[in-house]
Order: structure tokens, then sequence, then C-alpha cells
């Protein structure tokens, strides 16, 4: 009898053995398949960019490596750092580059650009310095940006030229001050009676007239005046001609070598 009740008992045990490692099995491929699920969200949540809008500053996020969430992009590279550092949108707020999602660093390049381009063509065709001060900051961030398209490269060449145009104006002009002030410096070297007076005084006599004009035109050139007429230098007068009456005649050789000689000597006697 107590054979028989074991030998009725025993398929039940195994059976609920092996569907508890069913289940088990089950349950392990249940998990690797989230896990595998959730890692391949948190692979292409980290590989997506966006454009958002904090206070009045454009700021470049990043997915985490998460199912959800972003933040900040902080490349280590210092000219990257510059490109996707937080833009200021000078109240630009209506972009419909805000809250998009781009799958890759050209996507969002492309995107940026379009509103550095917004921001910097006002600034690049005004006549005052701290506009083009900050365009040439807007043009310099967008060289950074490698990921353009054709058009917008041909757009940027653009901007190249007239902030070009806007440096070598300010270079001139800067140059100008230098020659003035360096003129300045030199009357007042040749003024005062210090050691280098006369080559103060004969470097101004060279140099004054012809530093002078220089500064002129590069005045008229940077303020679109026209150009002032040149300085006409008059020559150095010629040297004093001696009359021939007055020229006296080379001795003879004759006469230099008895001019050598010594005098006779007187006898005492």
């Amino acid at each position: 009898m107590t054979s028989n009740h074991d030998t009725a008992q025993g398929p039940s045990f195994f059976s609920r053995l092996g569907r508890a490692f069913r289940n088990l099995l089950i349950f392990a491929v249940v998990v690797a398949a989230a896990t595998g699920g959730l890692y391949g969200a948190s692979m292409l949540n980290a590989r997506t960019w966006s454009l958002e809008l904090v206070g009045n500053q454009l700021v470049v996020t990043r997915g985490k490596m998460l199912p959800m969430g972003t933040e900040t992009f902080q490349p280590g590279d210092p000219l990257l750092a510059e490109a996707y550092a937080p833009l200021d949108l000078n109240g630009n707020t209506a972009l419909a580059v805000i809250g998009q999602r781009y799958q890759d660093r050209d996507e969002l390049d492309r995107a940026l650009f379009s509103v550095v381009e917004l921001l910097a063509k006002p600034r690049v065709a005004s006549d005052l310095k701290g506009d083009l001060d900050v365009g040439v900051a807007l043009v310099k961030r967008a060289e950074a940006l490698r990921g353009l398209s054709e058009q917008q490269r041909a757009t940027l060449g653009l901007l190249r030229g007239e902030v070009a145009y806007f440096l070598a104006k300010q270079r001139i002009d800067d140059a100008r001050k230098q020659l003035d002030e360096a003129l300045r410096q030199l009357k007042l070297a040749a003024d005062a009676d210090a050691r280098h007076k006369k080559d103060a005084t004969q470097m101004l006599l060279a140099v004054e007239p012809q530093v002078k004009s220089l500064s002129d035109t590069l005045r008229a050139a940077v303020q679109g005046l026209p150009a002032p007429p040149p300085v006409v230098v008059p020559p150095a007068p010629p040297a004093p001609v001696v009359p021939p009456s007055e020229v006296k005649p080379a001795e003879s050789a004759a006469d230099a070598g008895a001019a050598l000689e010594t005098a006779p000597t007187t006898d005492g006697h």
C-alpha cells in the first residue's frame, strides 16, 4: 500500500518541478527582453539631441543613458564647447527649432546654424561697434559647426566676408591711431632737452609730412570720406655753388716737395 502511494505521488512532484523550471525560464526570458528593450531605448535616447529654451537662452541638450530624460551638452573640446554653449536669443523666442529632437549631430548643427544666422545677419550689417562685436562672435561660433548643408556654408561665406570687412576697417583705424601716437611721442622727444633730442628732431623732420598724410588717408578710408590730396614734400635746397674765382688752385708737385725741404742752417761765425 505504501509503495503504491509513493508511486502515485512521484509524477506529481516532478511535474511541479518541471513547471517551476519552465516558469523560471520564461521569467528569465522576459527579464532579458525587458532589459534589452530598456538598453536599446537608452541607447536611442542617448543619441538624440534637442534645443531647449531656458530663460532667454537656447540650450543644447543630449539624451541621457536612460529610456528618457535629457541633460545639457557639455563637450570637453574647448572649440565645441564654445559652439554648443547656451545662446542668448535677445528676445527671439518664437523659433521652430525649440523642442525638436534630432537623431544626429549634423541635424543639430543645421538647426543651430539657422538660429545663429538669424541673430548674426543684422549685427554684421550694423554700424554700431557693440553689434558688430556680437556678430563677429556669432560667425566664429558658426564656423565650428561641421554638419552644415551646402547652402548654409555659402551663407556662412557671405557672413565671413562682412566680418572680414569690419575687421579690416578696425585694424586700419588702429594703425592710424598708432601712427598718430608715434608722431606725438617724437614731438615730445624733440622738444625735451634729452639725450635723443637731435635724433628725434631729425626723424620728425623726415617722417612728419608722410605720417600726417597717411593718417589722414586712413581716417578718410575708415569714415568713407574722399581721400585727401597728396602731400607735396618740397625738394631739399641745392648745395651752394662756389664761384671759380674763389677756388684755390691745387699746389703743384714741385711746390709740395719744396715745402717739405728743411730750411738751411746759418753759420755761427
